[in-house]
């Protein structure tokens, strides 16, 4: 039987989520409750990070956006 490989998924904590988007705390849980922001990941009693790959997918949206193309 062959093995089933899994994607692994990175998480980033939320100080990386901010210098990677230039945006501040407040202002990144607004746009997630509003959805318009990849949602965060419980990973621990107080403890949230973020799906890597959802943050940057986020990012190049906006870069495409604001370039006016279409994805």
């Amino acid at each position: 039987m062959p093995a089933i490989t899994i994607p692994k998924e990175n998480l980033i904590r939320l100080p990386e989520v901010q210098r990677r988007t230039g945006y501040g705390k407040a202002w990144i849980y607004k746009l997630i409750a509003d959805n318009k922001f990849p949602k965060q990941v419980k990973i621990g009693t107080r403890s949230i990070a973020f799906i890597e790959s959802e943050i940057d997918g986020w990012i190049d949206q906006r870069i495409s956006e604001s370039r006016g193309e279409v994805m």
